[in-house]
């Protein structure tokens, strides 16, 4: 039987900045673990954004045929999905937010079209933020939830790094990437919970 499928997805349009560099130590965690891994970046995917044309309300499916129509494929399939990204006046960067627009089929195959929902996979997210935003991380965790939740992820990591602003402060912060450790080795215990004794 092949290992679990965990998906991973960098939000930051920065590559390699605190938000990838821990969503790599959930990543490496959670592998050693025992699950199989995927790491996608939001900012490497060519894709349309969502224009609101409504036709995923009657066919399941987005109009777009595209790198982000592969990923919402990908998630599908995958049997845990967690999303990193830094905070961006208290929500999440443009980048990532034009990706998960496009999980819009998500929402109208079960609101719209009725589509029986299957039992909710684990999922969630690892948010990066400089602190002092009287908002907080309340714009990005509501997206990020509401996204999850629509795609048949239940939110079980809701990690959040609070106090890194440039891009070597990680450095500085090691007790932050063995949290993000112990968080994917969490969710990998959690999810080979779940498929013990499954084909």
């Amino acid at each position: 039987m092949s290992a679990p499928v965990l998906i991973g997805l960098a939000g930051s349009p920065r590559a390699g900045g605190n938000s990838d560099r821990l969503l790599d130590a959930f990543l490496e965690a959670a592998a050693s673990s025992g699950l199989a891994t995927e790491r996608i970046a939001a900012r490497d995917l060519r894709f349309a954004y969502c224009d609101g044309c409504g036709a995923c309300a009657f066919t399941g499916a987005c109009v777009h045929e595209d790198d982000a129509s592969d990923l919402l494929a990908r998630i599908a399939r995958a049997d845990a999905f967690v999303i990193a990204s830094p905070v961006y006046f208290a929500g999440v960067p443009a980048v990532l937010k034009g990706v998960l627009d496009r999980m819009q089929p998500c929402w109208a195959k079960t609101y719209r079209l009725g589509q029986p929902r299957s039992p909710k996979r684990p999922g969630g997210f690892l948010l990066v933020g400089a602190g002092g935003d009287p908002f907080g991380t309340q714009g990005a965790e509501a997206t990020l939830a509401s996204v999850l939740q629509v795609c048949g992820f239940a939110v079980e990591v809701r990690e959040r790094f609070i106090g890194l602003d440039a891009p070597d402060d990680l450095g500085h912060a090691p007790e932050m990437v063995e949290r993000a450790r112990a968080a994917g080795r969490a969710l990998a215990a959690r999810v080979l919970r779940g498929t013990a004794g499954t084909a």
